[in-house]
């Protein structure tokens, strides 16, 4: 009888430790290695984090579904790439540490412990990724010995169509030192610093480099905790087809209950009479009502309100003080926090319950904001210590007989007016977040804001000192020449939106982010013409145009029908022309599309080239450099 499904609950070191004749494998379809530094600070705190609580509890990262469809040896991995690579990368990083900090330590019988772990961690990591016997493995690192045994790495088949890079792995797999992975692996051309180097590379690099690893003892712990207490549900299958249903199925709407379902139920349970439960039941769902239209623009759901007031609360009580007075960033979750260790809100329903009401109303009011807008296309924790600030404006709203909200538009005004002050020094630190190769949960980050939450939601703090903070705070730990380096050589599009809202704002000029919009290359990615364009824009080969197409002074904001309309054409029609039923930027209402048509409109048959881009690079690395620094 065919086999059917073969579901497991495995140690993320067992699931690793495959044995010597099978292999992981990456099918032609799957997209290229993806995961970036945030993804891996992420993962990275969601361990230390574990560690740090002291949970008894295994940790759990997810489902991986296998497809065994092909041959018992081949395990073809449907979902689970991103985090099957990154493990190994995070494993050789650890490994590495490990093998230096045992050539390092003395002989004493402090140590000897400590050295017999890291010795365990060894044989048990260089099994794992080499698929050796532990008896093959020295107790302390032969580079001859480790590096032969480097050499036989090929536990990861990687078939993707997508992935160019793919050597990069095997490179940092067979290296026996940080270094000799940097020498080998792949260089990106006109790159800079850890630009040029690939995913691989730096998520490699930003694991090696991690401060908590200079503590030998953080690194005996840390590695045991990921190899042994740390698990994934490993799910094989032996027809492709299922595995892929069971994808999407795992990926699909149909979830469980979730944390707001069940911090409601404890609510309605702490209800003492039914007129209570009646009122109850009435502001949890126009509750429901004033999230719903957020929700759908991925601004908020109940779950992040809930969130957001577990910030707000736990820093008013002093739980983000350790003992030491320093700050603690570690965050209980949502169900254990209000259902166990503070119960006060759920134990007062509705009161609780006008408090989410208030905050859904301020996002409703605030989210139509220019500044708000783009700091949405940076990074969601800025919303926590935004919606802990709202908590200020709390006495400004009242409720009617109806239990409706209500707020003066003089008051209303001044909440926005205050609101955007706060938003714009979270704008200037999450663009600096999105520049540099530090995740989110670094001291510059994280404890700044926690460290900060606590003035954010005093009423009786002046908005100035909380803006000397911010920027004594970016003066200090960033020089302003090397953030406009990584601007020079930024490519993602969140950068658009703050070049496109500084421009409006220092030229006095109407701006609106609207569901209409799209980014535009004014040098075209793709095209019929675009060899010719290419010449036009004097690109000496594919690599340059390549390099020059996705510079923050080649992209623009733009309506979403007129970019669809003429992404491909010839500059000179972008700028300055209508065709048939064609528009172009002359149709446009976003600032920057229409100081090109005014810049360009007595030209006959302009060109955009390198110098261009080069020029318009340079005003826009300099216009937000100026906002970021508050020069």
């Amino acid at each position: 009888m065919a086999k059917n499904i073969d579901p497991q609950l495995v140690k993320v070191g067992e699931y690793l430790k495959l044995d010597e004749d099978v292999k992981f494998e990456i099918p032609e379809y799957q997209r290229s290695y993806a995961w970036d530094i945030t993804r891996c600070d992420k993962l990275w705190s969601d361990i230390k984090d574990f560690i740090e609580n002291g949970s008894k509890d295994p940790y759990f990262f997810g489902t991986i579904i296998i497809s065994c469809e092909k041959n018992d040896s081949r395990y073809s991995l449907i979902d689970g790439q991103q985090r099957t690579t990154t493990f190994m990368l995070l494993l050789k990083a650890l490994l590495i540490q490990i093998n230096k900090r045992l050539l390092e330590m003395v002989d004493d019988e402090e140590s000897d412990i400590l050295k017999s772990g890291l010795k365990e961690r060894r044989r048990n990591i260089t099994s794992i990724l080499y698929q050796v016997d532990v008896d093959e493995i020295t107790d302390f690192p032969k580079e001859e010995k480790d590096r032969k045994i480097y050499n036989q790495f090929n536990n990861l088949i990687n078939n993707s169509n997508q992935e160019i890079y793919k050597q990069d792995l095997v490179n940092i797999m067979t290296s026996v030192s940080l270094e000799e992975a940097e020498a080998k692996v792949t260089k990106i051309p006109y790159k800079q610093k850890d630009n040029k180097y690939t995913n691989f590379f730096r998520n490699f690099k930003h694991f090696y480099e991690k401060e908590e690893l200079n503590q030998t003892e953080f690194l005996n712990k840390f590695s045991k905790v990921l190899l042994e207490s740390c698990q994934v549900i490993e799910i094989k299958s032996w027809n492709v087809e299922q595995a892929i249903t069971m994808f999407n199925s795992l990926n699909s709407d149909g979830m469980p209950l979730t944390d707001s379902d069940i911090i409601y139920s404890k609510m309605f349970a702490a209800v003492k009479t039914e007129d209570e439960r009646k009122l109850l039941g009435r502001k949890w769902r126009y509750l429901i009502e004033l999230t719903k239209g957020i929700q759908n623009e991925k601004i908020i759901s109940i779950n992040s309100l809930l969130n957001q007031k577990m910030y707000l609360y736990r820093s008013k009580d002093g739980d983000t003080i350790n003992a030491s007075g320093n700050i603690d960033v570690t965050t209980p979750g949502l169900r254990r926090y209000y259902t166990d260790i503070n119960q006060e809100h759920i134990n007062n329903p509705i009161e609780f319950c006008n408090e989410l009401i208030i905050l859904a109303y301020i996002w409703n009011i605030v989210k139509d904001s220019a500044i708000i807008k783009v700091l949405f296309y940076f990074n969601d924790n800025s919303k926590l210590f935004l919606a802990s600030y709202f908590s200020r404006f709390d006495h400004l709203f009242s409720f009617d007989t109806n239990e409706k909200i209500n707020i003066k538009e003089e008051d209303k005004n001044y909440l926005i007016k205050n609101v955007e002050i706060i938003g714009e020094l979270m704008l200037r630190l999450f663009t600096i977040l999105s520049l540099v190769d530090t995740g989110y949960s670094s001291s510059n980050f994280k404890s700044f804001l926690f460290n900060e939450e606590i003035k954010l939601a005093n009423l009786s703090i002046d908005n100035t000192i909380i803006v000397e903070d911010f920027n004594k705070h970016i003066n200090k730990n960033w020089e302003k020449e090397y953030i406009k380096l990584k601007l020079e050589e930024y490519e993602k599009n969140d950068i658009v939106y703050l070049n496109e809202y500084l421009f409006a704002k220092d030229n006095k000029l109407e701006f609106n982010i609207t569901s209409d919009m799209d980014i535009e290359h004014i040098m075209p990615q793709s095209g019929k013409n675009i060899n010719t364009i290419q010449q036009d824009a004097k690109m000496e080969n594919a690599d340059m145009w390549r390099e020059y197409v996705n510079k923050i002074g080649n992209k623009i904001l733009l309506e979403y029908d007129i970019n669809r309309s003429i992404g491909n054409e010839w500059f000179r029609t972008k700028v300055s022309t209508r065709i048939k039923d064609k528009s172009g930027y002359i149709d446009s209402k976003y600032p920057l599309a229409r100081f090109l048509v005014e810049k360009y409109e007595n030209q006959n048959k302009p060109f955009w080239t390198k110098d261009d881009i080069d020029n318009m690079t340079k005003e826009a690395v300099n216009r937000i450099a100026k906002f970021i620094f508050n020069d």
